[in-house]
């Protein structure tokens, strides 16, 4: 027999069950962020290079410093405000409608193409870029740090992660697969016209989602009214926290993959892939789609390439977060993730040894890439809203704000140095930006380093550290009955 303290439990983690209503209406929320944010991980170099008009070194540095300066100054200063937001909405919803409309205005400013001088271009550039990152992170963050007070339900964290990762691959197929022939056919061949006409739809679309997502959720997991911390306190529980170092090295790590191989694509596909095998493999594919009314892919064998290869990583993707939550129920976020994470990153490095016509290998390379990566999307953001309840289970005191902007930090850094290695690794082989020529051979291989090796030495460390990273099936249960029974008294 249960006693009654035990059936009470259970009838409260009952009752505070998500809906499905709620779960889509969160999810929504970071397929609108992933419109601006793939959009920056895929074309933000090639958009300042090749389209905008800056030198690889310039568009380096820019990338770089913009993106330390959000990560260490915007993301920590969002968080310790988020984590002391008292409002009858919560305390990080409403962070969520006040900044849907301007980070939509701002994401379209960033991608346009005012003719300005080459210095007002770059001034241009810096402050637009500066603006939509911070933007990104008053938005993004308390969106983030919401999945860690919508529900205290740990199986119930895990399904809302799944069904956000979802919503964030359909942003991604959108941005990998079809924003580069979209991008052509609106601007008739004039990509920066193309460019500026698809983020006005997509800042108009991404603003309407964000609000859905504000209007859809409720924050149910409350610090208790006597908990009052300073942010030294707050920080200090931070760096006491081995869990909390090791996931935002494990996400500064993920990231600079991410933002490295993502937009080295682009790249491959215009200047290693052979044109006629490219052609001949997609060929037969892009009729059969047109004959169904699904002519997204036009003419150019490289456009269509590439918007196929990727949408065969993001379909495999989407199965692997299909099967995320089952696995990291039975067996434990950590050991899910980390297993995954090695064997995705031995299909990267398979692109090393794949001669420019081996289109056939590529593709299967990154489907199998795609498929194991996809399962670890799901349980990263999960793994540190485990890391909240860690820290409030050590410390008895909850700050999720601050854990999640500290997280958020890791991936602004990750971001901004895969980014500016990206660039900054064109240039060290000698890659010339719009390029009417033939790329010389030292080129074309930087360009096949970027998405093979380069790419998978941080995926490998990361999946080092997770030996380090504690919290394993059996620790996450007992956080989730202590805190549950400390919520109920």
């Amino acid at each position: 027999m249960l006693d009654t303290e035990t059936m009470q439990q259970q009838q409260r983690v009952r009752a505070e069950r998500l809906s499905v209503t709620e779960k889509v209406g969160y999810s929504l929320g970071d397929l609108a962020a992933n419109l601006v944010f793939q959009t920056l991980i895929t074309y933000l170099a090639y958009f300042y290079t090749d389209i905008y008009g800056l030198s690889t070194d310039h568009a380096s540095v820019v990338m770089l410093v913009v993106g330390l300066v959000a990560a260490f100054a915007f993301n920590p200063i969002v968080g310790a405000l988020a984590d002391r937001t008292e409002s009858r909405w919560g305390k990080f919803r409403p962070w969520i409608l006040w900044t849907a409309i301007p980070l939509g205005v701002v994401a379209l400013l960033a991608f346009s193409t005012p003719q300005f001088s080459y210095k007002g271009k770059l001034i241009y550039a810096v402050v637009t870029y500066t603006l939509l990152l911070l933007l990104y992170a008053a938005n993004n963050l308390p969106y983030s740090a919401l999945s860690g007070v919508i529900t205290g339900d740990m199986s119930d964290r895990n399904s809302l992660s799944a069904y956000r990762f979802v919503a964030v691959m359909f942003a991604q197929f959108f941005v990998q697969v079809f924003m580069l022939p979209i991008i052509e056919t609106a601007g008739g061949g004039d990509r920066a016209v193309g460019i500026e006409k698809v983020m006005t739809w997509l800042a108009v679309i991404g603003t309407a989602m964000l609000l859905i997502t504000f209007f859809t959720t409720k924050e149910r997991v409350v610090p208790k009214p006597e908990q009052k911390s300073s942010l030294r306190e707050d920080l200090n529980d931070l760096f006491r926290s081995r869990p909390w170092i090791v996931m935002l090295v494990l996400t500064t790590l993920v990231f600079v993959t991410l933002a490295m191989k993502g937009g080295a694509y682009v790249y491959y596909f215009k200047n290693y892939v052979d044109t006629g095998s490219l052609a001949r493999f997609v060929g037969p594919i892009t009729e059969r789609l047109a004959g169904l009314g699904l002519n997204f892919f036009g003419e150019d064998p490289s456009s269509a390439g590439f918007g196929l290869f990727n949408a065969g990583g993001i379909v495999f993707m989407i199965v692997g977060i299909t099967l995320s939550k089952g696995l990291a129920d039975r067996h434990g976020k950590r050991d899910v993730f980390g297993i995954a994470l090695f064997i995705s990153t031995l299909f990267l490095l398979l692109f090393y040894l794949f001669p420019p016509q081996a289109v056939g290998l590529m593709f299967g390379a990154q489907m199998l890439h795609g498929f194991f990566y996809g399962i670890t999307i799901p349980l990263l953001w999960a793994m540190i809203a485990d890391v909240a309840d860690y820290s409030e289970w050590k410390n008895n005191r909850r700050a999720t704000g601050i854990i999640f902007s500290a997280m958020m930090v890791g991936l602004k850094v990750g971001l901004s140095l895969g980014s500016s290695l990206l660039a900054g690794i064109l240039s060290r082989y000698h890659y010339i930006p719009n390029s009417d020529v033939a790329q010389t051979a030292s080129a074309i291989h930087g360009t096949k380093l970027l998405v093979s090796v380069f790419p998978a030495i941080p995926f490998l460390i990361g999946a080092g550290l997770l030996f380090f990273y504690e919290i394993n099936k059996e620790t996450e249960s007992r956080i989730e009955t202590d805190l549950q029974k400390r919520r109920n008294k």
